[in-house]
């Protein structure tokens, strides 16, 4: 399990919401943390399920009622990078509980565990705990949006079921 305490209320990462699910996703920059967004938003979209960023490159976390709240930059609001492009303006929600983290690796870094342990991967952030997916980007984005989508601990979030 991995654990995190917040120096600062604003962290380098990107998020949004798919159903019910925020979706925090973490990395370093040049991960594709913003494409892996557009492609989960689009593929979110196209399910018929309510998507939306809630914000790009400086996220804020809180933490609220033993609930972890994503919440936008107000300088970058509804403002997201898409690669080859600059960044666009994108539909948006303010803030949202996250229900899910996705800690992207670049392809420089070594992969994650092939074998996880005998319980599912979570994070634990300001206090609270909750579903983790670890990925490398070496896929092409769409690809690894649909890998990521088709996970279950996903789709329960998504659907608003704990996990």
């Amino acid at each position: 399990m991995l654990s995190a305490e917040l120096n600062s209320p604003y962290v380098h990462a990107t998020a949004l919401v798919v159903g019910e699910a925020g979706v925090l996703i973490t990395g370093a920059s040049g991960a594709g943390k913003s494409s892996l967004a557009l492609a989960l938003l689009d593929l979110g979209a196209r399910a018929g399920a309510f998507a939306r960023l809630i914000g790009d490159d400086r996220v804020g976390l809180t933490r609220e009622s033993g609930r972890l709240i994503a919440f936008c930059h107000q300088s970058i609001e509804g403002k997201i990078e898409r690669r080859g492009q600059g960044v666009v303006d994108f539909p948006f929600i303010e803030r949202a509980v996250v229900r899910f983290v996705i800690a992207l690796h670049g392809k420089n870094t070594p992969p994650p565990p092939r074998y996880p342990g005998e319980t599912d991967p979570c994070i634990t952030l300001a206090g609270v705990r909750m579903p983790a997916l670890s990925l490398r980007q070496e896929a092409a984005v769409a690809d690894l949006a649909a890998e990521v989508w088709a996970n279950p601990r996903l789709q329960r979030s998504i659907a608003g079921e704990s996990d």
